[in-house]
């Protein structure tokens, strides 16, 4: 009698991977780091059993090691993490990701919400819609309330909390650059550049908006993360997670996609020659051009 092979994930597990890779990254987590199933699970909002067997497969992959009464512990940095086997969150999550995004800063949903009304207002399975949600849990859009039903996290919609959020960026980015003993692992900035060397060269779609914000939260964040300072590093991962929902909804095209990921490869390059202070200025040019972007006039969703 054949057994099945351990070394593939089932197809709930491979969903899980790239989500449990994302958490890591957000979290700026390096070699040593610790990860418990409790903390993914309440994270992701699900149960610890496939947390569990996630974890095992990137044990397996050499990603992360098992300890014994202590979880897992990172072997290398979370940001140098890549995942070629584990699947893309398909268009159709995304794109309703998109459509709730859309939906809440406009006023189209409230605070709180059941999850049928969810599967009413857009015809889905609960399966399917707890998938979404989870992945919009997973990055704390929204979070589970306590009994039944969910509660979306407040966005940085109007347009003073923009300006207030671009002048932040701009006060503590060019300066994680410039601190001394600022440090990129190269194998990170190999990723980064062939994320966004994906992103290039990949059709733009509108479920596309999701996978960009992410790919540039990393990048910013792993930025953050060169200065070695946890509190900065914080702030930022703060200030990300207010920005998620507003960023979803992207509406600036794909040119301005293009230019944002030439300008990041951009940086790369000075970081690697050590010209940090040119780094620094493009980085201070990068996110007052994004401040100048035309945003749609919308008050924040009560």
């Amino acid at each position: 009698m054949k057994h099945k092979s351990k070394s593939r994930p089932t197809r709930l597990q491979q969903d899980l991977l790239p989500q449990i890779v994302e958490l890591m990254r957000g979290d700026g987590l390096g070699p040593g780091a610790r990860l418990t199933e409790v903390e993914v699970a309440e994270r992701l909002q699900v149960s610890r059993t496939p947390v569990r067997a996630a974890l095992q497969h990137l044990a397996r992959r050499g990603f992360v090691e098992a300890r014994p009464r202590r979880g897992f512990v990172l072997r290398k940095s979370a940001a140098s993490l890549t995942l070629d086997d584990a699947p893309a969150v398909s268009d159709e999550t995304n794109e309703l990701c998109v459509e709730i995004a859309r939906d809440r800063l406009a006023g189209r949903l409230p605070l709180e919400i059941s999850e049928s009304d969810l599967m009413r207002r857009y015809q889905v399975t609960r399966p399917f819609l707890l998938k979404v949600l989870n992945q919009l849990a997973g990055v704390a859009l929204i979070e589970r309330k306590p009994g039944r039903g969910w509660l979306f996290s407040q966005a940085m919609g109007d347009s003073k909390a923009r300006a207030e959020s671009y002048a932040f960026c701009r006060l503590l980015e060019p300066a994680a650059i410039l601190t001394p003993g600022f440090h990129l692992d190269p194998a990170w900035i190999a990723e980064m550049r062939e994320r966004h060397r994906a992103v290039l060269a990949a059709p733009w779609r509108k479920a596309s908006s999701v996978g960009f914000f992410e790919m540039n939260a990393a990048f910013h964040l792993g930025i953050a993360a060169g200065a070695d300072n946890r509190y900065l590093l914080l702030a930022l991962e703060q200030q990300t997670r207010l920005r998620r929902l507003v960023n979803y909804d992207w509406t600036f095209g794909h040119e301005r996609v293009v230019t944002s990921c030439n300008e990041h490869l951009a940086m790369l390059d000075w970081i690697e020659r050590g010209e940090l202070d040119v780094a620094a200025a493009l980085m201070r040019s990068h996110i007052d051009a994004a401040s100048r972007l035309p945003h749609p006039q919308r008050d924040e969703a009560s």
